[in-house]
């Protein structure tokens, strides 16, 4: 299974990293997703290639910004 890392900003807490890891997670095809909180980076683990849109769309939608793949 492939693994993804994008650079997210606004990440700061705890909380965050549960919000992030449950709207990611909820996506088709995603099995994993770490979020580190020290070096802004969210790692998807997924069945096949990210939808880099779809994902940017619900970080956005989450209150987060994602900046690009790492």
């Amino acid at each position: 299974m492939p693994a993804t890392t994008y650079a997210v900003s606004g990440m700061s807490c705890g909380h965050c990293k549960a919000t992030l890891t449950k709207v990611i997670g909820e996506l088709d095809g995603v099995s994993v997703v770490e979020v580190d909180l020290d070096n802004g980076q969210v790692t998807v683990t997924s069945a096949a290639e990210p939808d880099d849109a779809l994902i940017a769309e619900v970080v956005d939608e989450a209150g987060y910004e994602l900046t690009g793949r790492v």
